[in-house]
């Protein structure tokens, strides 16, 4: 049985970019996949911050943020697909009207009425929005990881709630017992 042949679901785990990532949306990236199945893979890339803050996120979508310090949270750049489009990942999971259930805790959703509730104080307890995803079609992240651009690990909730933005991929890296200064841009196969 080819490696190929084993379906191996990445849900609910990071994707961290390899030293040789040449993709400049990807190089030096975290991605958490919500999704993965047979036909493709959705993530949102969980360290890039924008210019752009939740207040004037809130502000463009009529909707007032005063929460503090909820209003100065930047947003992050969540990919290439669909850079107008928001997506929230947030604990607890909640009830929203678009929500993909990832694990017991944890939900990405791209509805509106998750940051009305955030906007008077009653959304989830913790956040990271986005604007756009990462989306890969059917096997393209697999064919991704077997060429060496991406190492998997599973998802920690602290990386992406807790931790500094620039400390996440090092501390994403940490999961799996790697320091990222101690790896190459080359890779080999035995």
């Amino acid at each position: 049985m080819a490696a190929s042949d084993v379906a191996t679901n990445l849900t609910n785990h990071f994707l961290l970019a390899m030293p040789s990532m040449a993709d400049p949306n990807f190089g030096g990236a975290v991605v958490f996949i919500a999704e993965h199945s047979a036909r493709g893979a959705l993530g949102l890339v969980i360290n890039r911050p924008m210019e752009l803050d939740l207040a004037a996120l809130f502000e463009r979508i009529d909707l007032k943020l005063e929460i503090a310090p909820l209003a100065k949270a930047p947003v992050f750049f969540g990919g290439p697909v669909q850079t107008d489009r928001g997506f929230v990942l947030h604990q607890p999971l909640g009830e929203w009207n678009s929500t993909v259930s990832i694990s017991d805790s944890l939900g990405l959703t791209s509805s509106k009425d998750v940051l009305e509730a955030v906007a008077v104080g009653e959304g989830p307890a913790r956040l990271l929005v986005t604007l756009g995803y990462a989306g890969w079609g059917p096997g393209q992240l697999e064919d991704e990881i077997a060429r060496n651009a991406w190492l998997t690990v599973e998802a920690d909730p602290t990386v992406i709630f807790d931790t500094p933005v620039t400390q996440r991929l090092s501390r994403a890296y940490g999961l799996l017992g790697i320091d990222p200064a101690f790896l190459s841009s080359a890779a080999g196969h035995a």
